[in-house]
């Protein structure tokens, strides 16, 4: 496996794949800077041989990572957590990471290069698309659905069958009763408005 990104991130993203005796090949990074991270060693992306290898885009902004996906002709891995729930009809998409204490329940569909971070909660029926981030502690309740791009912030709760839209951004500790359109920023309980922008 080839890590794009040398972050705090990627340090979690290590930590899974040596848990589940996963060789890491190449650490790259563009941060000229950045010469190892966890005793593993970082390269420039100018260095990288072609190898065939599985890549995780090892950073944690969504915007970044599908920029990067752009650019990369490569195939792509996952990271999941041994210490996970993940019912058996869950469907998970490339490059993406599920990290420690999850639970993912059944007919689930994750995108691609998401992050479903520590102890979040994702219930029944769930649609998650692409590079969406569920921080810790989130909970989805059942027949949610988060468009492409967003942020779904710590602690948050989001009740049955909402749908959050593209690119949006929910507050840490944020509770969403309704649904949100692509690109609003929602914070607080309930989940109020404090930004839209317009998205391409």
């Amino acid at each position: 496996m080839i890590l794009y990104g040398a972050s705090g991130h990627a340090k979690v993203i290590i930590g899974i794949c040596e848990l589940n005796k996963e060789n890491i090949t190449a650490i790259i990074d563009d941060n000229k800077k950045v010469t190892s991270l966890l005793d593993y060693p970082v390269i420039q992306v100018d260095q990288l041989k072609l190898i065939k290898e599985k890549f995780i885009i090892s950073i944690g902004n969504n915007k970044v990572r599908k920029e990067i996906t752009t650019q990369l002709q490569s195939s792509f891995g996952t990271a999941i957590h041994p210490n996970t729930s993940i019912d058996k009809t869950v469907t998970i998409g490339v490059g993406t990471v599920i990290m420690a204490g999850s639970v993912i329940n059944s007919s689930t569909k994750i995108g691609e290069h998401c992050i479903i971070n520590s102890s979040s909660s994702v219930d029944h029926d769930c649609i998650i698309e692409n590079f969406v981030h569920i921080s810790p502690n989130a909970t989805l309740c059942g027949g949610v659905r988060v468009g492409e791009g967003s942020h779904i912030g710590a602690g948050a709760i989001i009740i049955p069958n909402i749908k959050i839209g593209k690119w949006c951004t929910i507050g840490a500790g944020a509770v969403i009763l309704k649904e949100i359109s692509q690109g609003t920023t929602v914070v607080g309980n309930p989940g109020r408005i404090i930004k839209r922008k317009t998205i391409k």
